[in-house]
């Protein structure tokens, strides 16, 4: 899949409130990629897991966008106007060290949450980081509750 166009309408319907045509559409896109279109599939796999009812499935569809991402540039993400890939990281630390907390997986989710604070460092915060960094300090004061 070499076009991002099928994957921000996806992404699109699912942020508008559709979230069963946006599933429906996210899975097809999904199995229209090849293993070498990392930053598609990190975005497809990052918006899947959002729609999952089940915490272990969203957290599979969360460790897949992490893992995908590791094979991201910043000329990946560029045609969908994302200047720096760096800036998606805290937000998939996020996701996976929450999922994780849900879950009971108390360490995993610890680690998470520093991998998330510590990129998040290298990054410039604007309006989004800023939320994702008050995401971090949520998990971070709810992992003490469970202390």
């Amino acid at each position: 899949m070499s076009e991002w166009g099928a994957v921000l309408d996806a992404v699109q319907l699912t942020l508008s409130g559709d979230k069963e045509l946006g599933e429906q559409t996210l899975r097809r896109c999904w199995s229209q990629t090849m293993p070498s279109d990392h930053a598609q599939r990190c975005v497809i796999a990052h918006y899947l897991a959002d729609l999952q009812s089940d915490v272990a499935t969203e957290v599979e569809w969360d460790e897949r966008a992490l893992a995908e991402f590791d094979d991201v540039s910043d000329t990946d993400l560029a045609p969908i106007g994302v200047p720096n890939a760096k800036g998606f990281a805290p937000s998939l630390h996020l996701n996976v060290g929450d999922g994780y907390l849900r879950m009971g997986r108390l360490d995993d989710a610890r680690k998470h949450l520093e991998e998330g604070e510590s990129a998040l460092l290298d990054v410039e915060r604007d309006g989004y980081l800023q939320f994702i960094g008050q995401g971090l300090q949520r998990l971070r004061q709810r992992l003490e509750e469970h202390a």
